[in-house]
């Protein structure tokens, strides 16, 4: 009931961003429903039916992903005072996230049933004029058990991603910056913090010491290997000869086995390197003598590489894949709906979970824009920073993009 009440009064953006995981989960769901009523409606092609089934994993990883970056990003689950006072501490605040996620994506779920069944003809009647699509499966009863439990799948993988992702962490450490208050009696403290921030005024965070550039991400050298095990992977597929392989949906891809496995690594390799990338641009940025505005630009990006740089890799990763699919298959290749879907399911996902870790980043750099401000600092310097950013990611990440869908496609150009 908390849940539905917190729910009910948030901001109308965050209300936006869960009725974008609703129509995400629906988008799956349908696509879910789809796969059971090809495998009713062709019960002897069982491989192809199993094949669409993992085709599917791509929607419910993009869906499950952006579900969690939006739970990441509620208001509802940052731990206040007020709320902790009444027993509302982190753990539960974890669950009242994992519930609110369930409740979005339970109704994208139920919406993809309803469309569903009105278009196979199980509410008014068959649409259209009496055509069907294949998948539907319109001769045929649908098994409502079978189909609620794929439908269940992206609420409870969402909720206990969720959950997982904001589970409280022990030993967190402490806030590097300090407020200025009033020293006590005894404490052998000044009013000028040993000469440091004297003018400052008060509820400005004041650090300790000058703050270190955080540590770059370790993920470079597994994206490497990903990376290079993909570009093998596919080498050696390409190689092997004309072997008979998977046709998934639309036909994009039906050589090989191992072709979509080495696009899986590649992208995979990208998404794991990205953050490192990121925290390489934040220094690159603040090198040789950098300015004011260089500096807070760099430290700034070196400071949300690991939170814009994964969802800014898996977009790149899913482009590069998306380039290497249709330089394969070809200018012949038939999209029919239901690939066309699964792509746009993906893309949309992905986009949005960057837009959203973007968000995020805002909210978490938002004390000390707001400090910056008071003390003077002009507004024309922090949207500099803030597009040098912004180029910086674009200027390595766009021709790292081609490159990388340009090396995944170059063993099959033969």
């Amino acid at each position: 009931m908390l849940a539905l009440r917190l729910a009910r009064g948030a901001h109308p953006l965050v209300q936006l961003r869960r009725l974008s995981v609703a129509a995400a989960s629906a988008g799956t769901g349908f696509l879910l429903l789809c796969t059971l009523g090809y495998a009713m409606g062709h019960p002897e092609a069982s491989a192809g039916s199993v094949l669409r089934l993992v085709w599917c994993l791509a929607p419910i990883a993009a869906t499950v992903y952006f579900a969690v970056a939006v739970a990441r990003t509620d208001p509802g689950t940052r731990p206040r005072s007020g709320l902790a006072a009444i027993g509302l501490g982190p753990g539960r605040l974890m669950a009242y996230s994992a519930v609110t996620t369930a409740l979005s994506t339970t109704l994208g779920s139920l919406l993809a049933l309803v469309v569903f069944l009105y278009l196979r003809g199980d509410l008014t009647g068959i649409p259209f004029g009496g055509r069907s699509a294949e998948f539907l499966a319109v001769d045929w009863s649908l098994p409502l058990p079978a189909a609620l439990t794929l439908l269940a799948l992206v609420p409870l993988a969402a909720s206990l991603a969720g959950a997982l992702a904001l589970r409280p962490k022990e030993g967190r450490p402490r806030r590097a910056g300090r407020r200025k208050d009033t020293p006590q009696a005894g404490s052998g403290a000044d009013d000028t913090l040993d000469g440091r921030g004297a003018d400052l005024p008060d509820g400005i965070p004041v650090p300790d010491r000058p703050a270190a550039p955080p540590p770059a991400p370790g993920g470079l050298p597994w994206g490497v290997a990903a990376f290079a095990g993909g570009l093998a992977v596919e080498t050696y597929a390409s190689r092997s000869g004309p072997a008979p392989g998977p046709h998934l949906p639309g036909g994009l891809v039906s050589g090989p086995a191992g072709v979509p496995a080495g696009w899986a690594l590649t992208a995979l390799g990208l998404a794991l390197a990205a953050p490192t990338i990121a925290h390489l641009c934040g220094w690159l940025l603040q090198a040789v003598r950098p300015g004011a505005v260089r500096l807070l630009a760099g430290r700034g990006l070196q400071e949300e590489a690991r939170r814009i740089g994964r969802p800014l890799g898996v977009v790149c990763a899913v482009a590069s894949a998306t380039y290497a699919a249709a330089a394969y298959a070809g200018a012949g290749a038939s999209v029919g709906p239901l690939t066309t879907l699964g792509a746009v399911l993906v893309a949309g996902c992905t986009l949005a979970t960057l837009a959203t870790a973007a968000v995020e980043a805002k909210q978490a750099r938002a004390d000390t824009v707001a400090a910056l401000v008071r003390l003077g600092a002009p507004a024309t310097a922090l949207r500099t920073a803030a597009l040098l950013r912004v180029g910086a990611l674009v200027a390595v990440f766009v021709p790292l993009t081609w490159a990388v869908a340009e090396l995944a496609a170059m063993p099959l150009a033969g």
